[in-house]
């Protein structure tokens, strides 16, 4: 087995950057680019009334992905499920299941945006127990059951080609994901690795063998270069972008993030490991210390980075991926 390797689109588009029309043309060519050279898995993800238009409808850009590829897998996510009627999201999680021929995951979080709740009308001191409900009529409503919950009848038609169990992942960063995910019996994708020892033993806790697991390789959203230092300095106004604003979201809610607490200066972001710029050399050395957990993750459009940049990037990949596809994951770690 060799290590994965993923594309990650938020389609964020900055006043700065280039329109928003040509970042979504831009985004399906790549993930059809991705796929060809052998890329496991498309990652579109979601939030909601950011001025920067992030992606807000990840299913709707999963069809996009699925219509535009043929073998690696589509993860979307995380979907905030406390915003969504969990039986619409059902159907969209078959229908594009279907579309797909079975390569869908869906990272289902909790949230941690009060601006998104106060949007939706939803209730984010309620978000826990909205997620539960969630995922129970999710699974049930997959399973193909005829039920009733909330005082409605539930019935959900078409069915996915996969187990419900085989598409939804536990996302969050909090003990109570980890105890989610094995109480459910699904698969965990925090974005920390410290909570995947409490997984492993609530999930043998609860009788089961852990699930799927997915979590940050260690190397942070690669690009690829032959000038690290041109690189550096052409990317930095997107990333400054995309990180100030993460880390800013993450002090305001107090969620646990790896972006709480980082200044978006240049030495702060160069050195925080959450992204990388390398060459094609020393990406494959970086490769070597990558688990079965981990990826390695390309942010091809990070911050509304001019397409012709993520370009040059996963063109490299594609030169670099047949050595990368020989690399098998170390043992699992912390």
């Amino acid at each position: 087995m060799a290590i994965r390797t993923s594309l990650k689109f938020d389609m964020r588009s900055p006043d700065f950057g280039p329109p928003t029309r040509d970042l979504y043309a831009a985004a399906l060519d790549m993930a059809q680019f991705a796929d060809e050279i052998g890329v496991s898995a498309i990652n579109a993800m979601e939030h909601h009334g950011f001025a920067d238009s992030y992606l807000p409808t990840p299913f709707v850009l999963g069809g996009g992905f699925a219509a535009r590829t043929k073998q690696c897998r589509i993860t979307l996510g995380a979907v905030v499920l406390p915003l969504h009627d969990p039986v619409k999201i059902a159907e969209q999680i078959a229908v594009l299941d279907l579309m797909s021929g079975g390569r869908l995951d869906v990272i289902i979080g909790a949230g941690y945006v009060d601006a998104e709740f106060r949007m939706f009308n939803s209730s984010m001191k309620q978000r826990g127990k909205l997620l539960d409900e969630g995922i129970e009529i999710i699974l049930r409503a997959l399973h193909g059951d005829r039920f009733e919950a909330g005082g409605r009848e539930i019935f959900v038609r078409p069915l996915p080609v996969q187990q419900p169990e085989d598409i939804l992942i536990v996302g969050g960063g909090v003990e109570a994901s980890a105890k989610r995910a094995a109480r459910f019996g699904l698969g965990f994708g925090p974005m920390q690795r410290g909570l995947f020892g409490l997984y492993d033993a609530e999930c043998r806790r609860l009788g089961r063998e852990p699930g799927r697991k997915f979590g940050p390789g260690g190397v942070g959203d690669v690009h690829l270069t032959h000038d690290p230092e041109a690189a550096w300095a052409a990317i930095m106004p997107h990333l400054k972008h995309a990180v100030g604003d993460y880390a800013r979201i993450a002090e305001e809610s107090g969620a646990n993030s790896p972006f709480r607490g980082l200044l978006a200066s240049e030495e702060a972001l160069r050195s925080c490991g959450i992204f990388t710029v390398c060459t094609p050399e020393e990406l494959l050395e970086k490769a070597r210390t990558v688990d079965a957990i981990g990826s390695l993750t390309f942010m091809p459009l990070m911050g509304g980075m001019p397409p012709e940049l993520g370009w040059q990037s996963l063109k490299l990949l594609a030169e670099v991926m047949p050595e990368l596809q020989k690399i098998a994951p170390v043992p699992e770690r912390d």
